[in-house]
């Protein structure tokens, strides 16, 4: 396994494959509690939402705002701007898009020769 690098506290993700690094992403996305509920909450209610997150997570709006632009900038979601505020729903095709890959992260066991180490 290669060792990570790091020049003045950053990683070197391009010593990575885009693959990794995307990866790596939806996994940082998905290790914060708040935007796996943001998640949830947008499915559940399968449609978009303009403000009601602050009363549904029980965060302060910035907070809700800083992981909406995380997921945001990963592609999980997308936003309109409706009036004064922003509504964000599920970005489907980026959704499905994700899912693939990790399964294939996932599944690579299943590929994997059975006698081989360990």
């Amino acid at each position: 396994m290669k060792q990570l690098k790091t020049v003045m506290g950053l990683a070197k993700t391009e010593i990575f494959t885009d693959t990794q690094n995307e990866i790596a992403s939806i996994a940082k996305a998905f290790g914060h509690p708040a935007r796996v509920a943001i998640l949830q909450h947008l499915f559940k209610i399968n449609t978009c939402v303009c403000g009601d997150l602050v009363n549904e997570i029980g965060l302060a709006q910035p907070t809700i705002s800083q992981h909406l632009k995380e997921l945001k900038m990963l592609g999980l979601i997308k936003g309109n701007v409706e009036g004064t505020s922003v509504c964000y729903c599920i970005h489907k095709d980026n959704w499905i898009k994700m899912k693939a890959l990790i399964n294939t992260f996932l599944n690579q066991d299943n590929e994997a020769n059975a006698s081989s180490c360990c």
